[in-house]
């Protein structure tokens, strides 16, 4: 009994116990909500003072922005309204102005009709003292003056020729004879036939085989006549095709050297020869360019150079003439400041169609552009090579220096051989060209062709038309003739009065 008192007992102390801690512990909750309330509080008032106070500081702000922009506006406006003061001024100016002018204006028409009356009182008098009408005067005035202004120009025209040519001749001289003075080659000239001396004059009898089967097969072989009666101790090839003099020349050499001379072994010779000047061909191209200093010329380019050195014009050799020209012309080249490689490469290969007129149809010089174009070589070397002729208009300084080098290594005394027969068609020619025009009274061709003199009637031509005609006649010359070098056209026109006193 006594155990359950003392249990009921502690349970009520227990209970009493966690009443009080309980107790204290929301007394100690309620007073701590107490002070974070508080605190809050705090912290709220302090935000909501600080809100205020940002809030009236951009009241102010804005209300000074206000304030600013409306002084701005008030003096724009302000500016404005002078402006619009000014702009009505100058209005009532120049309303003022133009009513001057006006009167200006009316003041100057009174005056105008004025100077009319004057100056056709003034025609009235003329017309009556000088006897002439308006329009007869105006042309006697238009036949003086066309007069007076022919003798001017013919003098200008003089003048100006005179310097041209002195300046011009002078410049081109000494760029020309500077470059010829540095170079200087050989003149090959070259012929129709090839004279091979014999040792003895049993190899003849060899050469000719029995009934001529030996000679026969050399004719049929290589497509050159073969002479062996007309000159003692020499054999004869004649041909119009060099390479093929060539071909039966070593052929020939070699089958005297070997001994063996029969249809057979003359075949086997022939056929060795060919590929030896094919390689002979190529070989001479190859040092052509590299003795004129050009490289990367396509092969079939150099393959045509080769054949060149077995071409001739008027006797004269075309690689040699190619080569010299080459050399010249990069001289010009520099002296005047255009491209030396262009030069030196368009004027080596210029004559390349040469090789194959024969194959191709047209001018040699057209055949090089075609043919210059096909094989790759860059456009600026087969215009200068296409147009070294007079036939197609030069478009660049390199084509006219080629059109200048060529006629110089060729016009050359004792470059080229030319017949007397081709040199008295050609001035008949010259004569002819000159004759053809009106008003001509003689022409003669001097100076082996390279001057034309040409006599009018004085009375057909003046002395202005006298200019044109030389200027005409050397036109006509150039478009009809080939020639190389330059050809002077001297018009003379004389006017002759005789009277005599008794």
């Amino acid at each position: 009994m006594l155990e359950v008192i003392l249990a009921v007992v502690g349970l009520a102390v227990g209970f009493g116990g966690s009443q009080i801690v309980y107790k204290n512990k929301v007394s100690s909750s309620k007073n701590s909500a107490d002070k974070e309330l508080a605190k809050a509080k705090t912290e709220a008032d302090k935000l909501v003072a600080k809100a205020k106070e940002d809030a009236q500081k951009a009241v102010d702000e804005a209300k000074k922005d206000e304030q600013a922009r409306r002084t701005e506006l008030q003096n724009l406006e302000k500016r404005l309204v002078t402006r619009e003061e000014s702009l009505d001024k100058k209005l009532d100016e120049l309303d003022k102005r133009q009513e001057k002018l006006r009167a200006n204006e009316d003041e100057v028409e009174k005056l105008k009709d004025e100077i009319r009356d004057i100056r056709l009182k003034q025609q009235d008098k003329l017309e009556k003292i000088a006897k002439l009408s308006k329009t007869e005067a105006a042309e006697k005035l238009m036949q003086m003056t066309e007069r007076d202004i022919k003798h001017d120009l013919i003098g200008l025209i003089s003048k100006l020729q005179n310097e041209a040519k002195e300046t011009a001749e002078e410049k081109a001289a000494l760029i020309i004879t500077t470059a010829m003075e540095r170079m200087s080659s050989e003149v090959t000239a070259e012929r129709t036939i090839t004279s091979m001396k014999l040792e003895d004059e049993e190899m003849k009898g060899r050469i000719i085989g029995k009934e001529g089967r030996n000679i026969q097969a050399l004719q049929k072989a290589t497509g050159v006549d073969i002479l062996v009666d007309d000159t003692p101790g020499y054999i004869v090839l004649s041909s119009f095709d060099p390479v093929r003099r060539e071909v039966a020349r070593q052929s020939l050499e070699m089958l005297m050297k070997d001994g063996r001379i029969h249809p057979g072994r003359i075949e086997e010779i022939v056929e060795k020869a060919q590929k030896n000047i094919e390689k002979e061909v190529f070989r001479a191209g190859e040092d052509a360019a590299r003795e004129v200093g050009i490289v990367g010329i396509p092969k079939e380019i150099v393959q045509l150079l080769g054949e060149l050195k077995f071409r001739t014009s008027y006797g004269q050799n075309v690689l040699k003439h190619s080569t010299e020209m080459a050399h010249i012309a990069g001289m010009i080249a520099e002296e005047l400041g255009a491209n030396v490689k262009t030069a030196k490469y368009a004027a080596l290969v210029h004559d390349i169609g040469k090789a194959l007129t024969h194959k191709v149809e047209g001018k040699h010089h057209h055949i090089s552009g075609e043919v210059l174009r096909k094989y790759g070589a860059p456009e600026e070397i087969a215009l200068a090579a296409e147009q070294h002729h007079d036939d197609v208009e030069a478009t660049t300084v390199e084509a006219l220096i080629i059109r200048v080098v060529d006629a110089v290594s060729a016009a050359r005394p004792g470059a080229r051989n030319i017949s007397a027969e081709n040199f008295g068609e050609r001035m008949r020619d010259l004569e002819n060209v000159a004759n053809s025009f009106p008003g001509i009274d003689k022409s003669y061709a001097i100076s082996a062709g390279r001057e034309i003199r040409v006599i009018v009637k004085p009375q057909s031509v003046d002395d202005l038309s006298a200019i044109k005609l030389a200027r005409d006649i050397a036109t006509k010359i150039e478009s009809t003739m080939q020639y190389p070098g330059t050809i002077k056209v001297n018009v003379i026109r004389e006017t002759r009065a005789i009277e005599f006193a008794k």
